[in-house]
């Protein structure tokens, strides 16, 4: 099975690169939804980050990757979300077949973009942007965009960025 990790800053593009990838019919998982479900169960007054990254502590950098890999099936299979480089090894410990798909925007650009969605966890100021960029840094996710196999620029349009996520997907099939 060859496994595409998909890391990203918030913001940089990553849903758009999942449409992608579903309109040209590679299965997908998202490790937030993961993170998500897990935390609607576990009835803590934690934030959805903060539980995250107790469950991190807890029981290992890897347990949102170990939780993922029941969940993926195929020839091929987009993760999206990776975080650390102990996510990467959970997925190499899978296939030998792993490549990291990096996606870069700049930081205004990423904050815009999170602002204007509008979903629950938005940052509601730059400074609390600024605070979820450092809890996913410390995480391990620069290791893993430092490493990307292939690194895709979100800096431009919309329809650009699509053009440049298919061509680089198709490259990988």
């Amino acid at each position: 099975m060859r496994i595409l990790l998909v890391a990203g800053m918030p913001g940089a593009g990553k849903e758009e690169l999942l449409g992608v990838a579903r309109s040209m019919g590679i299965p997908f998982l998202r490790m937030g939804d993961i993170v998500r479900e897990f935390h609607a169960t576990s009835g803590t007054d934690l934030s959805v980050g903060a539980f995250a990254n107790s469950q991190r502590e807890e029981l290992g950098k890897d347990i949102w990757a170990r939780r993922a890999l029941d969940r993926m099936h195929g020839d091929i299979f987009l993760v999206d979300g990776c975080r650390s480089m102990d996510e990467v090894r959970s997925y190499r410990s899978l296939s030998d077949d792993v490549l990291i798909v990096g996606v870069y925007a700049p930081p205004a650009a990423r904050y815009e973009r999170l602002v204007r969605r509008g979903r629950d966890d938005a940052p509601r100021d730059i400074g609390e942007f600024e605070a979820r960029d450092s809890r996913e840094i410390g995480w391990g996710l620069s290791d893993v965009l430092a490493l990307a196999d292939v690194m895709i620029l979100n800096d431009a349009d919309l329809e650009s960025f699509r053009i440049r996520a298919a061509e680089a997907l198709e490259a990988m099939l």
